[in-house]
């Protein structure tokens, strides 16, 4: 019998975060075996206990698996299509039950996207802040000037919410601007609302580094598996930033 503290359990399933497992079991939305459960110390095995969240049952993620994926332009991250498009899952040769990507990137936006099934990992991966920003190489529509740019870096406001602060620089001048921007938030199409917003429509966007990983070596549509040393920088950086605040 191999048991964890039921939190991480729960959050290595991907139900939600570690904290945010600890408030489930505390407010006693969570049962294993059938019997409701409130003390946080409490073990599990996942493979044999029956564990459930709000009366739904958790799945163990089994093997743990962490992937960066160069998406290609044309695909979804989602479970499902109704329209029948292409997915990111088919790109991964037998991808195992429960992998899913860590964030999204839209329908038309291509790059790095982390997989993984280890929620705890895609949680803390996911979560805004310094420890984790994500850098996108975006072609706009001409050439916004120093001032648009800084109004840009400051951070806008988008659907009555403030931006925090990016960086902004140019790469390549011509008839329609690369820029490389580095967030450290990732709201839904957040880039390309702030380049509508200050005229500048984006063309191509790409993300090209998430926190300290990068591999030009992939090419669309290519895949490697994280190594132990990569996934534990991801979490330990995690860590460290919790710490600092």
């Amino acid at each position: 019998m191999v048991a964890d503290r039921l939190q991480k359990v729960i959050a290595n399933a991907g139900v939600c975060s570690r904290r945010q497992a600890e408030r489930l079991i505390q407010e006693g939305r969570v049962s294993v075996n059938g019997k409701p459960v409130t003390r946080l110390g409490e073990k599990v095995d996942a493979s044999h206990d029956h564990v459930r969240v709000d009366g739904k049952r958790i799945r163990s993620p089994g093997r743990q698996t962490y992937l960066l994926l160069n998406k290609p332009r044309g695909y979804l991250c989602t479970h499902s299509d109704p329209a029948g498009r292409p997915l990111v899952s088919q790109l991964i040769r037998g991808c195992p039950p429960g992998v899913n990507s860590v964030g999204r990137l839209d329908f038309n936006t291509e790059g790095l996207l982390l997989l993984t099934n280890d929620g705890e990992f895609s949680n803390r991966i996911a979560t805004a802040g310094p420890h984790c920003p994500k850098t996108y190489m975006a072609k706009v529509r001409g050439n916004p000037g120093r001032t648009i740019l800084a109004k840009v870096s400051k951070g806008l406001s988008l659907d009555g919410r403030k931006l925090a602060p990016c960086k902004v620089s140019v790469v390549k001048q011509s008839d329609n601007c690369w820029l490389r921007i580095t967030l450290i938030e990732g709201r839904n199409n957040q880039i390309r609302k702030m380049f509508d917003r200050v005229g500048h429509t984006v063309i191509k966007l790409r993300r090209v580094q998430i926190g300290f990983l990068k591999d030009a070596r992939l090419k669309p549509g290519e895949y490697r598996h994280l190594s132990r040393r990569e996934v534990t920088r991801f979490m330990d950086s995690a860590v460290d930033t919790r710490r600092q605040a």
